[in-house]
């Protein structure tokens, strides 16, 4: 499915403006999971609302690869699909060895939303000293064996 839109400027969201029209015929509800191709450059995303308008974000690294520019005066063309796979994660090794091992925070873990799961992954993959990964696997499995955070 192709529709033509604006890259919108900074703010307050950069992104892509969606016919209400193509939402509905995606058939996937309101926020439905997409991949968009831009300029032959393809990334996964959902459509988000925000102030009664349908979005998609477009990052720094998107536009980049797209080659369009925030705020300018580009007509892009779109093309959108239904996205009907659920997003995935990897835990990186030792954090899945450190939560194999606490079935505790395991369980946990496995009640966690993509959203929250993703954040401890991400915490965890952006150590860049053992000792760091070591502490935030420490502190994810703590986390998940109280079900309060240190920023609670």
């Amino acid at each position: 499915m192709k529709f033509h839109t604006v890259v919108e400027p900074p703010e307050p969201m950069r992104g892509l403006e969606v016919p209400a029209e193509v939402v509905e015929e995606l058939g996937g509800g309101a926020r439905p999971r997409v991949t968009i191709t831009v300029n032959g450059h393809s990334w996964h995303s959902r459509v988000a609302i925000m102030r009664g308008r349908y979005l998609l974000g477009l990052s720094n690294a998107n536009r980049r690869a797209a080659g369009v520019a925030v705020g300018d005066e580009v007509e892009v063309e779109v093309e959108v699909e239904l996205d009907a796979e659920p997003p995935t994660l990897v835990e990186p090794a030792d954090l899945a060895r450190a939560l194999a091992a606490d079935p505790t925070a395991q369980a946990a873990y496995n009640r966690l939303s993509y959203t929250h799961r993703r954040r401890h992954i991400l915490a965890v993959e952006g150590a860049k000293k053992p000792q760091t990964r070591a502490r935030r696997i420490d502190q994810v499995l703590s986390t998940l064996r109280t079900g309060h955070s240190d920023a609670d």
